[in-house]
């Protein structure tokens, strides 16, 4: 078997208000933006690539509940960095806010934040030396 993890749903309240954020503030590549009728085929990628996020537009009071609370509360998603400090530099800079001030955990330099829509992130830099 050859499998991968190629994308993780990701429910925002809209297709262009998480393609600003994510593309247009972070750096992250539109991937793809396939008009599907209602709905869109929206993923967009890392920088430093791995898997894709597809942009789900929530449908329905259910999912609109969902919405930055899809792991109940807890961090939901890993950034890693190669140079952390020049990563949460350039994210406060796009106006992220940090949760946190950042900590050094035994994998590495870590700090919390959470993205407009309340998702909640790692950024996760190297340990230090």
């Amino acid at each position: 078997m050859a499998c991968r993890i190629s994308a993780l749903a990701l429910v925002v309240p809209d297709y262009d208000s998480a393609i600003a954020f994510y593309v247009g503030k972070l750096g992250f590549r539109l991937t793809e933006d396939i008009p599907q009728g209602a709905k869109r085929w929206v993923t967009v990628e890392p920088p430093g690539g791995g898997p894709r996020l597809l942009l789900a537009k929530a449908e329905g009071a259910r999912q609109t509940a969902a919405i930055g609370n899809q792991t109940g509360g807890r961090v939901f998603l890993f950034l890693q960095t190669d140079d952390f400090a020049r990563d949460h530099a350039a994210f406060t800079a796009a106006g992220v806010v940090f949760e946190e001030a950042p900590r050094h955990e035994p994998y590495g330099t870590v700090a919390v934040w959470r993205d407009p829509f309340g998702n909640r992130w790692d950024l996760i830099g190297p340990p230090p030396a």
